[in-house]
């Protein structure tokens, strides 16, 4: 029998809702407020819009224009990717700040467009050019690969609401925060890997909120975890994560004494806790 096909996480729709949205958001501050701190410790309001515009302007350059610059010494390195695109990004955002925020709006419009242009060019069941790391792939296809760049666009503009102090609750929204949620999920798998159950055993994970969702973590025959949409053996844990917060613990921006306030744990709590180490941002 062929394979069966992963359901694809459909977030292509709504690249440009958040664009609108974003820039809608960032037309509306003072000036003062592109200067706000971020949970980022080393960048300002400015700093995540410019990395937003970098976003749109590197993957237009690299996957439509074939053009790819500066490349890292080892890419077959995880550790080595990671260290560059740390390094590509400080740059970035050195040279970027001379940009006025008139300017920074105006280019994240334009390039926003061309690049959602060129997302839809894209076959989703065709190998993605990067693989997503952080869910242990080391290839993957490119509707999992737009996802992921959802992800990016969706949490980044969610650290500058947040900084700025209004608007978090209009990306909390079933149509908005789900597809965030679900595709982060998919690390789960990955992240549980060096962890063991008994056969069949299975974890329950719960997001509060209406972008929240229940997924479960289910340890098969094989001896690997499989990620599941229902319980297909008996409960030895439930982690319930309250959504307002959920983002943040997911994209290493909340510390796990702050975390703890708002994850619930029932059942083995050694299968339930490695859940605070989540990740599903590389990094």
């Amino acid at each position: 029998m062929p394979a069966v096909r992963p359901v694809p996480i459909e977030t292509l729709p709504l690249f440009p809702i958040l664009d609108e949205k974003l820039l809608a958001f960032l037309k509306d501050l003072q000036p003062a407020e592109w200067q706000r701190q971020t949970v980022a410790p080393q960048w300002k309001v400015m700093d995540v819009a410019l990395h937003l515009l970098a976003g749109n302007l590197q993957t237009l350059s690299m996957l439509r224009d074939g053009y790819f610059g500066v490349q890292p010494a080892d890419p077959n390195s995880y550790e080595g990717i990671v260290q560059f695109l740390n390094k590509l990004n400080a740059d970035w955002i050195k040279a970027a700040r001379r940009l006025s925020p008139r300017i920074v709006l105006e280019l994240l419009e334009s390039s926003g467009q061309e690049y959602t242009a060129f997302l839809r060019t894209l076959d989703p069941w065709e190998q993605a050019a990067f693989a997503v790391g952080w869910a242990g792939e080391q290839t993957s296809l490119n509707w999992f690969h737009i996802a992921r760049d959802y992800t990016e666009k969706w949490h980044h503009q969610q650290q500058i609401r947040q900084a700025v102090g209004r608007g978090e609750n209009e990306l909390l929204t079933k149509e908005l925060y789900h597809p965030f949620l679900a595709t982060g999920i998919r690390t789960l798998p990955h992240h549980y890997r060096y962890l063991s159950a008994e056969l069949g055993q299975t974890l329950q994970f719960s997001v509060t909120g209406a972008g929240g969702g229940t997924w479960y973590l289910h340890y098969s025959s094989a001896g690997q975890w499989e990620l599941q949409e229902s319980a297909a053996g008996p409960l030895v844990a439930t982690v319930t994560i309250d959504g307002a917060v959920a983002w943040r613990l997911f994209t290493k921006s909340l510390p796990r004494p702050q975390a703890e306030a708002y994850v619930r744990i029932t059942g083995d709590e050694r299968l339930g806790q490695q859940v605070f180490d989540l990740l599903m941002v590389l990094g």
